[in-house]
């Protein structure tokens, strides 16, 4: 789906004319038309507050052109799951789990790790295969990468 496309559904299903939109996001109707038609899409700002006043994520106004996964566990994203900023603003970088209220929850590599496996092995996926797994993978993440465990 387009980002015009989102808009329109967006404010369809909240009942909203295109002028109603427009006085929430600080715009004109005109603004709100061209974006619907498809000749603009909202700038940084814009977004930023179309993704407050519609609870939904930046990507997913954008049409989500990415496959967004949590930067701590690796967990893929959409917009139940992403975590939010204590303004209400999302964090498109992790889920609520790893980050919340602002802070984040995993300090320490073997904590998530231990987590993970207790929580995600299985007869399928047994515990010692997980740990190798979740070892292997998570330092490959943003929020690892950097972080001594």
């Amino acid at each position: 789906m387009e980002t015009k496309e989102v808009i329109v559904k967006l404010r369809t299903e909240k009942g909203l004319s295109q002028d109603e939109l427009a006085n929430n996001v600080f715009v004109t109707r005109q603004a709100v038309s061209r974006w619907e038609n498809g000749d603009t899409i909202p700038n940084t700002e814009t977004l930023k507050l179309l993704s407050k006043f519609f609870n939904v994520s930046i990507n997913t106004l954008l049409g989500s052109p990415h496959k967004l996964i949590c930067q701590c566990c690796g967990m893929p994203l959409d917009d139940t799951s992403i975590s939010k900023e204590t303004d209400g603003t999302f964090n498109e970088e992790y889920c609520k789990w790893c980050y919340s209220d602002g802070k984040y929850v995993y300090t320490h590599l073997k904590q998530l790790t231990d987590f993970l496996v207790e929580h995600m092995s299985n007869e399928d996926f047994p515990p010692e295969q997980a740990r190798t797994y979740f070892e292997k993978q998570l330092p490959k993440l943003n929020y690892w990468k950097n972080k001594s465990s």
